[in-house]
């Protein structure tokens, strides 16, 4: 991590910490509290073909289990991890967890 990105996490998490506390005294409302919540989520990573067979075997699970686990058909994964397709939306979200939190996280 550089230190500019380093930086900018510093200071986003002190205006989110900003943003909550003026949330609970009764200064921001909950609808602007969400909208501002959904700014400060960081990106999904787009996966490569690679990346998602290495995902998948480092769980050492079939394309037919990581399909379920993604709530998403075999052919699917398959297409994923020839190159045909990426995964997307709900899908990629899916894959970020698996990847960051492991298979109990899903499951």
């Amino acid at each position: 991590m550089t230190a500019k990105t380093k930086s900018k996490n510093t200071i986003l998490e002190a205006v989110y910490e900003t943003t909550a506390d003026l949330h609970k005294a009764g200064f921001i409302d909950k609808r602007r509290m969400r909208h501002f919540e959904a700014l400060c989520l960081s990106p999904v990573p787009e996966y490569s073909s690679d990346t998602i067979k290495a995902v998948r075997e480092r769980y050492k699970i079939s394309q037919a289990v990581l399909a379920s686990v993604l709530n998403t058909s075999l052919s699917t994964v398959r297409q994923w991890e020839i190159g045909q397709k990426h995964p997307s939306g709900p899908s990629a979200k899916l894959l970020d967890l698996l990847e960051r939190k492991g298979l109990q996280a899903l499951i």
